[in-house]
């Protein structure tokens, strides 16, 4: 099974313990969110997450299909998604759990995508977490 890259390895990364600029609450339940984080690289430089809330658990992705390292989706409505089950990257339709970013379905077999290690304040604000993924 290919080991996908680190996230801070990837183009734009943020800093870990960087704000997200937003709240748990402000994620609807039971919906994915694509999310772009302003890292001060200029326009265009943004990293793009893919965030996942299932109740008080938000997970975070990179905003890359694993099998061809293009952005499951370029905008919110075209955003592929059965909530709290499967992501589906719109340029190929490969299927990726919910749950962990696995690949079920597709050319993508053995892959996933790349966790983004979220911290969640006790005040419902996320950050790139200091230590994990």
């Amino acid at each position: 099974m290919p080991t996908p890259p680190h996230w801070s390895d990837l183009p734009n990364a943020p800093a870990p313990g960087t704000a997200l600029l937003c709240q748990r609450d402000a994620l609807p339940d039971g919906q994915a969110t694509l999310w772009e984080l302003d890292t001060g690289g200029g326009p265009g430089a943004a990293f793009k997450l893919l965030l996942l809330r299932d109740g008080p658990v938000v997970t975070a992705f990179a905003n890359r299909c694993a099998h061809f390292g293009v952005p499951l989706a370029a905008k919110q409505s075209q955003l592929i998604f059965t909530p709290r089950v499967s992501i589906t990257c719109n340029v190929h339709y490969v299927r990726y759990r919910w749950s962990d970013g696995v690949c079920e379905a597709g050319e993508c077999a053995g892959e996933s995508l790349v966790p983004v290690p979220l911290h969640i304040a006790e005040d419902g604000a996320l950050r790139i977490a200091t230590s994990g993924g």
